[in-house]
């Protein structure tokens, strides 16, 4: 059984890959500078490590990881 925030980074990495789009419905999506492995997302004075995962998707490649915290999915681009 694959877990929420999977289901959700899969939702969006296959948006974006279809569309082009970084947006969703029920999370915040962040597009992030060209390659990007992880994030540190700031909320507050608290700093919170966000490591993104990489996706391929019909030859193509993205790297994405989920906040829960914040309810965000933050995607990068492999550098050209």
């Amino acid at each position: 059984m694959e877990s929420t925030e999977r289901v959700i980074l899969l939702r969006v990495v296959e948006n974006f890959m279809r569309t082009g789009a970084a947006e969703d419905s029920e999370v915040a999506v962040v597009n992030l500078p060209p390659g990007k492995s992880t994030y540190v997302e700031q909320i507050g004075a608290d700093g919170r490590s966000i490591m993104l995962d990489e996706f391929r998707i019909a030859g193509r490649v993205v790297w994405a990881g989920y906040s829960s915290r914040s309810g965000t999915v933050y995607l990068s681009l492999p550098r050209s």
